[in-house]
């Protein structure tokens, strides 16, 4: 909290304070949240309760008082126990979903792809398949999850995919290991949103992007675990006559299962709904532990009350999400912007392997480029904060990247092992952005509805670029990859100008509305906000992340 200062905040804004907004209490309409030393309360003079309140049907909506105070010390106890509660719990499932997702990359090390008669151009296939049914789950998952409750939908992806990553157990040839990775991306596809949506539940929107970045580091956490999990599960090639990949997918594929049932027990619907036989009568949160969730989430971002989290979306709001023209330039950067480094990350052990390293040590060698990548995206995300600059990190992402592309294009075949490993854990642990732009899509988003598509189809933009680099690395181009290496030297290039492009497009935007906003007088910015049909993120006391 902020002592002794005021700060406008708007329905449609998210909740999002911007220093030029504030509202003359002589036309009625003060700021919408009055921060004051040692406690927080909506300004009763403002009038704007209206403005903000809650559908009767919003699940906190016993919660809502407008005059309701805590101390600062008491909300910070409040979201110390909602990290320790909620997002240790979604970073244990994100890495779930990564041990899943990611032990390919192990099995590889382990000649997976001889033991299959598998060529390196038919595993890019079948990672392109995996891709494509991911990117077609998403919306459609984040729609189930809006109409469920994440609570409820995550636990049931989590228990349907480890069935099929154990299966994975005994793939018998090319066909085998398609139907596996196509069925593996419809069940998946999906969670990350899901995942967002459920803690944008309990995070303001400033508190977001350092939890998404624990989110994804959970994700890099579970390649270091994996590994020395690998070291070990792939010695047992030749127990029962079974090669170490396969006791690699049926033991992990097990463990990611466990988590989901306990996972379908666990997981409350939202903050004031924590009570139940196996979490507790009384439940995690006092009562004024649940006002103090409920309202500092609504003062914050007052569209969270517009639909409680047991309510969908029909087909027209899906139109008016996929039509938001506000949102397309992080869609366009979902496309390519991270494509200059996922082949590395896709083919590190393939690499390391290539260049003379055996099975354990190309496990092994992979756990630096990881432990680089954690440290990068914790510290480029709290900066991003601290500077309230957002897009600059992944511009910054691509700038880094540019070398070392350039090195691996021309580097000669005879350099040693160890260079080529240090250039690839550079690659590998690059400024990692990911969680900004994902906390930046839900900011800019503006609604609840446009959120819940908008992150969802920003993920498979990303999807997309997916499948797009699992085809740049080519059989005929290996062991080097040079001619893939100069194709990513040309993206990260486009990437520059394109993410520079979508920082101005948003300063404009802010820019041309504060101009617009300023000018008006008080009347007449009251009787905007009593009066306009505009919505979100197309009204003028909104102003976009950037």
């Amino acid at each position: 909290m902020l002592d002794d200062r005021k700060h406008s905040i708007s329905r449609a804004s998210g909740g999002r304070r911007t220093s030029s907004e504030s509202i003359s209490k002589s036309a009625g309409v003060l700021e919408a949240a009055l921060w004051t030393k040692g406690a927080t309360t909506f300004d009763n003079d403002s009038g704007l309760q209206d403005f903000y309140k809650p559908i009767n049907s919003y699940e906190g909506y016993h919660r809502y008082d407008p005059s309701y105070t805590w101390s600062k010390e008491d909300e910070k106890k409040v979201v110390r126990r909602i990290d320790f509660k909620i997002c240790s719990w979604v970073c244990l499932m994100f890495f779930a979903l990564q041990l899943d997702r990611g032990n390919i990359s192990q099995a590889l090390s382990d000649n997976m792809l001889d033991d299959l008669n598998i060529t390196t151009n038919e595993y890019n296939t079948g990672m392109t398949i995996f891709y494509c049914s991911f990117l077609v789950a998403e919306v459609p998952s984040q729609l189930i999850s809006k109409r469920l409750g994440p609570d409820r939908w995550i636990p049931i992806q989590m228990v349907s995919w480890s069935l099929v990553a154990s299966l994975q157990a005994f793939l018998s040839g090319k066909s085998s290991f398609y139907a596996c990775r196509s069925l593996l991306g419809l069940i998946e596809g999906g969670f990350i949103p899901d995942a967002i949506l459920y803690m944008s539940y309990f995070y303001t929107s400033p508190e977001l992007p350092i939890r998404l970045s624990y989110f994804w580091t959970a994700y890099q956490s579970t390649s270091v675990i994996s590994a020395f999990l690998a070291y070990g599960i792939l010695r047992l090639r030749g127990v029962n006559g079974m090669e170490g990949w396969r006791w690699l997918f049926a033991l992990e594929g097990t463990l990611t299962g466990l988590i989901g049932i306990a996972s379908a027990f666990y997981l409350p619907p939202s903050p004031t709904q924590t009570k139940s036989r196996f979490r507790g009568k009384d439940g995690w949160f006092t009562e004024h532990q649940e006002k103090i969730m409920v309202n500092r989430i609504l003062r914050d971002d007052p569209s969270k009350g517009d639909m409680h989290n047991r309510e969908g979306l029909n087909l027209k709001e899906i139109w008016l999400c996929l039509t938001d023209y506000h949102m397309w330039p992080i869609y366009l950067m979902g496309l390519t912007w991270l494509i200059p480094n996922h082949p590395m990350v896709a083919y590190l052990t393939l690499q390391l392997r290539s260049v003379g390293f055996d099975t354990f040590k190309t496990n092994l060698l992979t756990i630096p480029a990881s432990a680089l990548f954690i440290a990068q995206a914790l510290f480029w995300t709290w900066l991003s904060e601290k500077m309230d600059q957002r897009f600059i990190v992944a511009l910054i992402s691509q700038v880094w990247s540019l070398p070392i592309l350039i090195a691996l294009a021309v580097i000669p075949s005879a350099s040693s092992p160890w260079v080529k490993w240090i250039l690839s854990t550079l690659l590998v642990g690059h400024p990692y952005a990911h969680a900004i732009v994902v906390a930046v899509t839900s900011r800019n988003a503006g609604t609840v509805r446009t959120r819940t598509f908008a992150t969802a189809f920003y993920n498979m933009c990303c999807q997309a670029s997916s499948i797009i680099s699992s085809n740049i690395y080519r059989e005929e181009d290996k062991p080097l990859y040079r001619t893939g290496n100069r194709i990513l030297i040309g993206i990260a290039i486009y990437n520059i100008f394109l993410i520079a492009g979508t920082k101005f497009f948003y300063v404009y935007h802010n820019k041309i509305r504060a101009k617009k906003w300023d000018a008006m007088s008080g009347e007449e910015k009251e009787n905007y906000l009593a009066t306009t049909t505009d919505k979100g993120n197309k009204r003028l006391d909104f102003r976009f992340g950037s």
